[in-house]
């Protein structure tokens, strides 16, 4: 398995469907043609069942599974941290990973959205790859909400956690546990997985 050409293609797919979705979806099912894996299948899966989507369809649909759903947020320390003060934190010390491998982010990125995760780990594999692990519950969750949802997406999230090391939590329960271990003394606000309800106030990459 590739990992760095998994995690860049899973980053891509992840990305907003914008005026270039198209020629990038052909970019990279041609590149997965080439690295043939169970992984890259189910990529490719994907890539298959939003093929035929009109672009503004799929923008529409993406809006609708990421940001409007607390729990299908690609925002991964807030599955861990919630709305408090710790999540400030894991975000600053994400920013200064990526600063000592020598990768900025544009003001409007935050650090532990999904697809920069998985673009820093194509680029930098071995802190990547550690980082991804240590949000492996974060990864659980989202993923086990996306089946639920019956999104397409799923096969992305799966793809990628199966590039992890070591045995996944057995269900969500498992992944929710390993979540919520250590909450935070001084948190205030939301809770990490708070009740289903309206849309999420934090930004998304366009």
């Amino acid at each position: 398995m590739n990992r760095p050409a998994v995690h860049q293609a899973a980053a891509l797919l992840l990305s907003y469907p914008d005026d270039d979705w198209p020629g990038l979806l052909h970019t990279v099912r041609t590149t997965l043609g080439q690295l043939p894996s169970p992984e890259t299948e189910l990529l490719a899966r994907f890539c298959t069942a939003v093929e035929d989507v009109p672009t503004l369809d799929l923008a529409a649909r993406y809006v609708r599974t990421f940001d409007r759903s607390r729990r299908r947020t690609l925002h991964l320390t807030y599955y861990t941290d919630g709305d408090t003060r710790r999540r400030g934190a894991s975000l600053a010390r994400l920013k200064a990973l990526y600063r000592a491998h020598g990768w900025e982010l544009s003001a409007a990125e935050l650090p532990d959205f999904l697809p920069a995760v998985l673009e820093f780990a194509a680029r930098c594999p071995g802190p990547g790859e550690e980082l991804l692990t240590a949000h492996r519950p974060a990864l659980e969750l989202l993923g086990h909400a996306l089946t639920a949802y019956d999104s397409p997406y799923a096969d992305v999230l799966r793809a990628v956690r199966r590039t992890l090391p070591g045995p996944a939590p057995a269900d969500r329960a498992a992944a929710l546990r390993l979540a919520r271990h250590g909450p935070p003394a001084e948190s205030v606000g939301l809770d990490p997985f708070p009740a289903e309800g309206g849309p999420h106030q934090e930004g998304t990459r366009r």
